[in-house]
């Protein structure tokens, strides 16, 4: 367990959580985009799988400034 908390640790320190934020972000926006084309371009009603990769997209999005701020707060 102490190493991972020395990882994560780690990438704190040199500065990689942006990155890392960025990169949910953009996978983020990518589910968005393929739960929006499904139920809008495929002329599809709503579907399980549309509205988990929405639901998904939107999570995504949100997740890594919540985690950022929580991760000021205790730090």
């Amino acid at each position: 367990m102490d190493e991972a908390l020395e990882v994560v640790e780690l990438v704190a320190d040199s500065g990689l959580e942006e990155a890392f934020a960025w990169v949910l972000r953009i996978i983020g926006i990518l589910c968005l985009l393929a739960g929006l084309g499904l139920w809008l371009g495929a002329g599809m009603n709503l579907l399980w799988t549309p509205a988990l990769l929405i639901a998904v997209g939107a999570f995504m999005l949100v997740a890594p400034q919540v985690l950022l701020f929580l991760a000021e707060l205790t730090g």
